[in-house]
Parts: C-alpha cells; structure tokens; sequence
C-alpha cells in the first residue's frame, strides 16, 4: 500500500469513527452487560407513540415491540412481575407492610452473581424509601416489598434517590441492573405525556454521552407498567435503545416477565418464577448479550 493509500484509509476510518460518535454510536460495541429501565405509567402502545414524540422517534431508530403486553392491573403487581417474576398474588397498590413477599428479585441476583444493581427513584427522600410522598409512589419501588435479609439490605444501600443518577451516568458507574423509578410528574401518571417524554429527552441525553452507552455495553428500555385502568388492551410501547437495534421492529408476543428474564440474560442468573417460560427478548430483539 502507497503512502497515500495509507492516510486515505486513516482519513476514512477517522471520518467514520467521527460519524459513529455524533450519532453516540460505537464503531467496536462490546457485549451488553448493562441494562437500565424506565417504567412510564398508565398509557397504552398507541398513546405513548402519539403523545411522546422524542420517545418515538428513539423507537423508530432503534427498536420497539408492537406485542408487549403488561401483565395486569393495578400498578403494583405489574411492577413486581418485572422485578420478582410473579405478582405473588398482589391485586393491588397497598404499601410493602401489607405485602411482604419472602422472594428474590432480579436486584438481589444481580449482587449474588457478583454484579451490581440500582435503583433510582425520582422525589425519593432516604434510601430504600417505604415512606413517600406527593411526588413519589412507593408502589412504582418493587425492591421495597421483598424480605429476604440479603433484599433489604442491598435495598437499603443501592435503592437510592435520583441525585446520584447523574454522576454514574457520566462516570461510567451505571450498574449492571438500573431501575428508574420517574416520580408521578413525569412518569405521566399526574402529568401529561408530553411532560413525561421531555424528561426522558433530558435524561437520554445525558445517557448518549456517557461511556457506557458510547462502549456499547448499556441497553435502555422503556416501557409502561399497564395501560391504564379499563383500557380494552394492556399492550404498551417498549423501546429498546441499544446501538445494534436500526429500525427493528418486533412483533413477538413478550411481557414484563419477558423483561425479567432480559435482565436474568444479561447478568447471568436462573430465571424467577414465569420469566422461565417467557419469551426471550434478547432473541427477539438479537442482542449481543455475552
């Protein structure tokens, strides 16, 4: 090869990685071993495509599924079935004192397989938070209602409140298992969807600058606990962000217990209860999960 053949192909590879860059790609993505989630509320597929515009846009550039359902309704067991694999016959959205359950979740098996998880809550005031308040729903936190010794402690130092989402993101320190509980502003719960969408907008912003969505390692998800209340079909959008998605769009029947078992995937864990017999969504979605 000439000289001049040679910073040719420099100069290309350099354009190209430049590209890759600004678009918050990476040109070598390692394996996904990172997955962080964020859970909208009340609003079915066709709601959140209409009225999240950003949202949307993010679904239709990476990937999104047009036959994931929620599990039931109220709020809370829907949560606990992406945290726990089960509803543990919780009907519905009492505090963690009247539903203890004695049961691993997808926290806990992260830290037993010698990985981390957080979870972020938005208006949370103390780690672990069973309290609440206006802007913060106790029932949108599954961690807090399982008992296990190793649960609650875990729950106690990793359950935290949101000021500490930002600093791991720009460090590189999200955790191999992120739950963000948004409070009930802009989850869309009290507030409007459009509100909801500018949040995620900020928060993905930051996330696309971070190293480890640049690296290839981070997969966002966002979906919705149910569709609302009465609603004829519990289906809701779910978006996957991950740089190996372009515009694929999945039409395989998954649920939160298939979200369950991606988190499992990921961190290498035996699947709870009936993410066991979910349907996968690392297949569905082709993940390089390692």
């Amino acid at each position: 090869m000439t000289r001049r053949s040679a910073l040719t192909v420099a100069l290309i590879a350099s354009l190209a990685t430049s590209v890759l860059a600004a678009s918050g790609c990476s040109a070598a993505a390692d394996p996904v071993t990172k997955i962080l989630i964020v859970i909208e509320e009340n609003h079915s597929l066709a709601q959140m495509q209409s009225g999240m515009h950003y949202t949307a846009s993010l679904a239709e550039k990476y990937g999104y599924a047009t036959g994931y359902d929620a599990i039931t309704h109220p709020s809370l067991p829907n949560y606990l079935a992406i945290a726990g694999g089960a509803t543990f016959g919780v009907i519905d959205d009492k505090s963690p004192a009247a539903h203890p359950i004695d049961a691993q979740t997808i926290f806990g098996q992260a830290w037993a397989a010698g990985r981390t998880a957080t979870t972020y809550a938005e208006s949370a005031e103390t780690n672990c938070d069973k309290q609440g308040n206006a802007l913060y729903a106790v029932r949108h936190n599954p961690w807090l209602y399982f008992t296990p010794a190793a649960e609650q402690s875990r729950c106690m130092s990793s359950d935290v409140p949101f000021g500490q989402f930002a600093g791991d993101v720009a460090n590189g320190r999200l955790p191999n298992v992120g739950f963000v509980v948004p409070n009930l502003c802009n989850d869309a719960h009290d507030c409007s969807l459009a509100t909801a969408d500018a949040w995620f907008r900020d928060r993905m912003q930051a996330v696309f600058n971070g190293p480890d969505w640049k690296s290839g390692r981070l997969v966002v998800v966002l979906t919705a606990d149910e569709a609302g209340h009465g609603a004829a079909s519990n289906t809701v959008l779910t978006v996957v962000i991950h740089p190996s998605q372009n515009h694929r769009v999945v039409t395989t029947s998954l649920t939160h217990y298939s979200l369950t078992r991606l988190c499992e995937d990921i961190v290498h864990a035996p699947y709870l209860n009936n993410a066991a017999s979910a349907p996968s969504m690392s297949a569905a979605f082709g993940l390089p999960i390692a």
